[in-house]
């Protein structure tokens, strides 16, 4: 019988056929080393009535995808108020959200500091009843400005904001609500975000609103991502995604082709608007200001 010829096993072989035997020997106690890399599956709620979700979790899958690992994302399709979204955010009911930041939601979840919109959220233009469409013309000053009253979400940091620079704020408790209630000229004007009013106005054609052509308010409100503060794994991948999205020209490219970006470009007319600058009291020191790739340029719209 002839002798069988051995051969050099190399290093890899070697490490391959120990994984392989250490897989068979633990069964059925199998270690994660011995399947590929595990899909992490992440849970978000899609508000239907919230114009952002789709932005919002468009960018998320795109973090997710720069991040190198794989994940699945499970969304629910469910209506929360704020309120109700950061309790099933720290409960672990979910595991992302996206929000308008404030110190109770950086305190106690893990804010992802990309600002989605880069800071175009804290431009706020007005959504008025169309009886009152000429009611912020030849606005000069902000004493002006405080003769009106405002309408904001209950829990909305806005709200805050608004009252810290000494506006009137008539508070809703729902953000659909709030379309009813400036209908019914409940306050004077409804405050949104730039790239808001007009997809909103559009999901209520049978309100009698429009839009001010007059005024615009800005304030640094970052709306940012949120992850359940159990996840701090998950957390860092986002942010990791995030900013490689931000180096590679395709969280801009997601950013600007946006439909409602560009309605804001083409509609808003921001640079030809009195502006008013709001202090932010309640913006977190860590608030990534300096870093200039992260805001939009409003004179560059």
């Amino acid at each position: 019988m002839a002798s069988e010829i051995m051969h050099p096993i190399t290093k890899r072989e070697f490490i391959k056929t120990a994984l392989a035997g250490a897989c068979a020997a633990s069964l059925p106690f199998v270690t994660p080393l011995c399947f590929a890399q595990a899909v992490h599956e992440v849970r978000v709620s899609n508000r239907g009535s919230d114009t952002n979700s789709d932005y919002s979790i468009g960018l998320l899958k795109l973090a997710l995808e720069k991040s190198g690992k794989p994940f699945k994302m499970s969304i629910v399709e469910k209506d929360f108020a704020p309120l109700r979204q950061r309790k099933e955010l720290l409960e672990g009911s979910m595991d992302v959200i996206w929000n308008g930041t404030n110190t109770d939601l950086e305190e106690n979840a893990l804010p992802i500091r990309v600002p989605l919109y880069k800071g175009l959220l804290g431009h706020r233009i007005l959504i008025v009843h169309r009886d009152n469409q000429h009611m912020f013309d030849g606005i000069k000053t902000w004493d002006n400005m405080l003769t009106h009253t405002y309408g904001q979400g209950k829990s909305w940091p806005d709200s805050d904001i608004m009252r810290a620079n000494g506006m009137t704020v008539v508070p809703g408790v729902k953000y659909d609500g709030l379309f009813y209630m400036a209908d019914g000229k409940r306050f004077d004007a409804f405050p949104r975000g730039a790239h808001e009013p007009w997809s909103e106005l559009e999901a209520h054609p049978d309100l009698a609103l429009t839009v001010d052509r007059n005024v615009v308010l800005v304030y640094r409100m970052p709306y940012y991502l949120f992850v359940n503060p159990a996840k701090k794994q998950l957390a860092e991948d986002i942010y990791t995604g995030m900013m490689k999205a931000v180096v590679d020209g395709s969280f801009d490219e997601y950013f600007y082709s946006n439909p409602t970006v560009k309605s804001v470009i083409e509609k808003a007319g921001l640079k030809d608007r009195k502006l008013f600058s709001l202090t932010n009291p309640t913006l977190s020191p860590l608030t990534p200001l300096n870093d200039a790739r992260l805001w939009v340029d409003v004179a560059k719209l």
